[in-house]
């Protein structure tokens, strides 16, 4: 049997470095995303400021914990403006998410002997994620998504919006992510990470390799529409300029998708193009249009796949999912979906009535 470690009486400060040092090494070898890294940084520098980094991480209670995470709660959420707020503070879920990482963090501490035993144990504050998904995060309805698609890149050149930036105007492109989100449901890090050789043609099929979670690379086959939008953005697409530093300027000439200053697209460019494509449904069609996020459409493409009878083991596989229940978690309600399946149930055609004039509607009392 292996000993345990032997306690060591690290600094919290010192510890987290250590310990996103080692985190920084799985984003290396790519087992972790860079951006999952950020995340972690982020919400320990909260426990660092809650708890004081010179307090020895052994010394931790559970009390001690509870006050970090009533603290990070009750802090300003600053990454996106929302219409409804789960409440004072930061929201439940990056509340949730806040407590994962400190509990991730404790667990690699006490494997290697900065605390005996993790004080998460005897901590009694969990956010909890209660409810449905807020709105703008739920799965469109197949209308909603239609509208989307004809009306969200715009009128080419989609240079007609004179709130948009120069640099944001890409109509070929536009139209691609939008498809690329609704249809075949990538994550938006996906998207933004996607290099051009990424894109792999022969024996009359074009494949997207796309790499997900965990360096996990998974191709997907693109339909004959897909690729005609690839080859109009490609037509077009913005060169870099040689003006940005060397690391960028390599990185722009890889990327797939880039801004009209040539650089890669990011997270939050989709994200705002996701907005201004919202915007321009809510002007040509009101009665469809509703808040969206990116994810909202990853959500889309998993319901309408599900809802159309593909088999859930497909789905999860287009999606990159490393299990069906995951999958699950995606499928969200359409209306009228449920009605439909009431009423095209086998069993109920010997039960139906047959006198004429039978309404569909109850009576009322």
């Amino acid at each position: 049997m292996v000993a345990p470690p032997k306690p060591q009486r690290v600094p919290l400060s010192e510890a987290v470095d250590r310990y996103l040092d080692s985190v920084s090494a799985q984003v290396t070898v790519g087992r972790l995303r860079q951006a999952t890294r950020n995340n972690y940084a982020a919400d320990l520098a909260g426990l660092l400021d809650a708890l004081a980094g010179d307090v020895i991480t052994d010394d931790i209670t559970g009390e001690d914990v509870d006050r970090a995470v009533g603290r990070f709660g009750s802090g300003a959420d600053k990454r996106y403006t929302r219409r409804e707020k789960d409440g004072p503070g930061r929201s439940v879920a990056t509340q949730k998410r806040f407590y994962e990482s400190v509990s991730r963090f404790f667990a690699h501490a006490a494997k290697h002997g900065w605390v005996q035993v993790s004080p998460m144990q005897w901590a009694t504050l969990k956010p909890t994620v209660r409810g449905d998904l807020r709105a703008e995060r739920s799965a469109l309805s197949s209308e909603q998504a239609r509208a989307l698609l004809e009306h969200g890149a715009g009128t080419p050149p989609a240079d007609g919006d004179e709130k948009t930036r120069p640099h944001e105007r890409n109509h070929a492109r536009d139209q691609l992510i939008l498809t690329l989100l609704l249809v075949l449901g990538p994550r938006v890090e996906e998207i933004a990470r996607a290099n051009r050789q990424d894109l792999l043609a022969g024996d009359g099929q074009t494949e997207w390799r796309i790499v997900g979670k965990g360096g996990k690379v998974r191709r997907v086959p693109l339909s004959e529409e897909m690729v005609g939008l690839v080859n109009a953005y490609l037509s077009q697409r913005p060169e870099p300029s040689e003006d940005l530093p060397e690391n960028s300027l390599a990185d722009a000439r890889k990327a797939l998708f880039r801004t009209g200053r040539g650089t890669r697209i990011t997270s939050r460019d989709v994200q705002r193009m996701v907005n201004r494509a919202a915007a321009r449904v809510r002007a040509a069609e009101p009665e469809q249009a509703r808040g969206i996020t990116p994810h909202a459409l990853r959500h889309t493409a998993a319901t309408l796949m599900l809802a159309s009878g593909w088999d859930v083991k497909v789905v999860s596989q287009l999606l990159g999912h490393a299990n069906i229940s995951a999958t699950q978690r995606y499928l969200d309600a359409i209306p009228g979906e449920l009605a439909v399946a009431i009423r095209t149930n086998p069993l109920l055609a010997k039960a139906m009535p047959t006198q004429p004039g039978t309404s569909a509607h109850p009576k009322s009392s």
